[in-house]
């Protein structure tokens, strides 16, 4: 596989781009970052979907930006459930620039976030119908909750001893309502950033459960080429 650090002067922030071998195009991911910002354990999720034939860009929001400013807006915007808040923007030109790289195929594409970052992806797709799949992780919903109605399919994972646990519940609830193809799953013995392999909330079962259903997932929904 090929690594690329994206520079500032490519993409707001910058990033780390991931390519699999083999012939192109390939679906492609944006991975969204949880506090900790872009660090070894994205990059090694950006890794593993290159592993498994995904053209992966982890993306920074912290750089050339004032830490504790933005986690202070992205908190806001998480409380306020606004589905246009700061930082957006960024996200869907993160998906612009994936979508003009030549070995992506820009129908194909899904995003994965991580806390923040999954309250991220689930915002973001509500307003971007380029998104055909998003993967979030203990994540939290926008307000009203009818704006799901938007949604690309959905596969969710939930640590049972986290409060994001009940935002699992209800999403899962308003996917049905809408019929929006959806597997959300909590996991009852984990806690929150139980995917974070290199924290100490790690659940190993959990991860690998909550991986191998997202692969399978964006197997169905953006892995592998529409036919006619």
């Amino acid at each position: 596989m090929e690594i690329r650090e994206i520079d500032r002067g490519q993409l707001k922030g910058g990033g780390y781009l991931v390519t699999p071998d083999g012939s192109g195009p390939h679906p492609g991911v944006v991975v969204i970052h949880e506090a900790y910002g872009l660090n070894d354990n994205i990059k090694e999720i950006c890794g593993r979907f290159a592993g498994d034939g995904y053209v992966a860009l982890g993306i920074d929001l912290f750089t050339d930006r004032n830490r504790a400013v933005c986690m202070a807006r992205y908190m806001a915007g998480m409380l306020l459930g606004s589905v246009n808040r700061y930082g957006i923007s960024d996200l869907k030109a993160a998906l612009t620039f994936l979508a003009k790289n030549r070995d992506v195929d820009a129908k194909r594409m899904g995003a994965i976030g991580f806390c923040m970052g999954g309250s991220f992806a689930i915002a973001w797709a509500c307003t971007d119908s380029r998104l055909k799949a998003i993967a979030p992780f203990y994540a939290v919903n926008p307000r009203p909750l009818a704006l799901v109605s938007r949604l690309c399919p959905v596969v969710g994972s939930y640590p049972g001893k986290d409060f994001t646990a009940n935002a699992g519940r209800s999403l899962d609830d308003a996917l049905d309502k809408h019929n929006i193809k959806h597997d959300i799953k909590i996991y009852p013995g984990a806690g929150h950033s139980f995917f974070n392999s290199q924290g100490k909330a790690y659940d190993e079962g959990a991860a690998q459960d909550s991986w191998a259903r997202v692969m399978t997932f964006f197997g169905d929904e953006i892995g592998r080429k529409k036919t006619a």
